[in-house]
């Protein structure tokens, strides 16, 4: 049995994933007491660990589950990516062995599962572990500690993972490529404990499809059928909702009347950028932007492509790819905000067929990972 230990489970996208690929998650480790409800009203007889992972050891969360450290096939989770991520001011995230990245460390090197699964955001890939402002890393100011380097906290991460003796290979994936109605990237860091290369799957899917690739699933194609006679969902202001509906499907801020522009993005308006997000429409035959934790920020607009409002709790979660019956706690914020925290569940389960993959193929030695080795992804890492 392919048996998974869980971390920063939330609200279980990735397990589910996984799950359908043919592994059994048997521990979940989940300190939001939202996401905890939300695990118990779904998996009632799955064991759970509610508590703060620093203070739990790998031998209390092995007892738990009656598990031994050499039945565990997998470790898995995502751990908090906010310090990591490009939104939002951007500050000194500190040392990532310093953070909850540790612990997901910790329970890898002392459990030593053959694979281990990490995501996280895309800004992993460059962020700095000391920040400096843009405008202060040229002359006439001291160089650049090493510290400072953008993607000095990948550097960090890589070489824990080798140091407890980990190969891993790690790429910058889009979810859209492999049947995901969104177009949400995230980092996936695949590990072996025994040098075997766990190769990425294939992308299955294309904006301009061709050698065998199918298009990209839409938002129209993943609500199709659904049942949500009253849908759920965070209001907007009467003023935005004005504004929004001088929008038409797939339109954004630029669709409206030139002398209204100002009015409707405030100071953004002479910001530089695309700012596609604000007062963003989406429309059914495209696929919908990255999901997030809440439907009403001015910048990132998910207003249903026909009705003048967000998109509801039940169409978030078709779009993450939970069961129609997967049901979340808390308020519609605390659901979104889960909702939107989540791996899709479809591309937790095309990682965890890659892992099943790679032991099915003959046992090869390769070098771990190392910072002389170029990045893998798919996509620029400053783009």
């Amino acid at each position: 049995m392919f048996n998974v230990v869980s971390l920063f489970s939330g609200a279980m996208g990735l397990d589910l994933g996984l799950e359908a690929a043919g592994l059994t998650t048997r521990l979940a480790v989940e300190h939001d007491p939202w996401c905890c409800q939300t695990i118990r009203t779904n998996r009632p007889e799955l064991p759970l660990l509610e508590r703060d992972i620093t203070t739990i050891s790998t031998a209390t969360a092995l007892a738990a589950v009656g598990l031994r450290a050499d039945d565990v096939f997998l470790v898995c989770g995502g751990p908090p990516c906010q310090p990591f991520s490009t939104a939002g001011k951007r500050e000194s995230i500190g040392d990532p062995r310093g953070s909850l990245f540790r612990d997901f460390v910790r329970f890898v090197e002392e459990i030593r599962p053959p694979f281990f699964l990490m995501e996280n955001v895309r800004g992993i890939l460059s962020a700095a572990i000391k920040h400096r402002p843009l405008d202060r890393r040229n002359d006439p100011f001291a160089p650049l500690d090493p510290d400072e380097l953008l993607g000095s906290a990948l550097r960090v991460i890589l070489e824990e993972f080798q140091r407890i003796g980990y190969t891993v290979n790690y790429r910058l994936v889009m979810a859209a490529d492999y049947g995901v109605p969104q177009i949400r990237e995230r980092v996936i860091f695949l590990g072996s404990r025994d040098g075997l290369s766990v190769a990425f799957p294939e992308a299955t899917h294309a904006k301009r499809p061709g050698d065998g690739k199918l298009p990209w699933f839409t938002l129209g194609e993943a609500l199709a059928g659904l049942h949500d006679p009253a849908p759920q969902f965070q209001a907007y202001s009467k003023e935005r909702e004005r504004i929004f509906r001088m929008v038409p499907p797939g339109g954004n801020w630029r669709s409206l009347p030139k002398e209204l522009q100002p009015q409707a993005l405030g100071g953004a308006y002479h910001s530089t950028g695309g700012r596609v997000g604000f007062y963003r429409r989406l429309a059914f035959d495209e696929p919908a932007p990255t999901v997030l934790t809440s439907m009403t920020q001015k910048g990132s607009g998910m207003c249903h492509p026909v009705e003048t409002r967000p998109l509801s709790v039940a169409e978030c979660r078709r779009l993450q790819q939970f069961p129609d019956g997967w049901q979340f706690a808390g308020s519609i914020a605390q659901q979104y905000r889960q909702i939107g925290n989540a791996v899709p569940c479809g591309l937790g389960q095309k990682l965890g067929e890659a892992i099943l993959a790679a032991v099915e193929q003959p046992r090869q030695e390769v070098e771990a990972t190392t910072m002389s080795r170029p990045l893998v992804y798919q996509h620029s890492l400053f783009g």
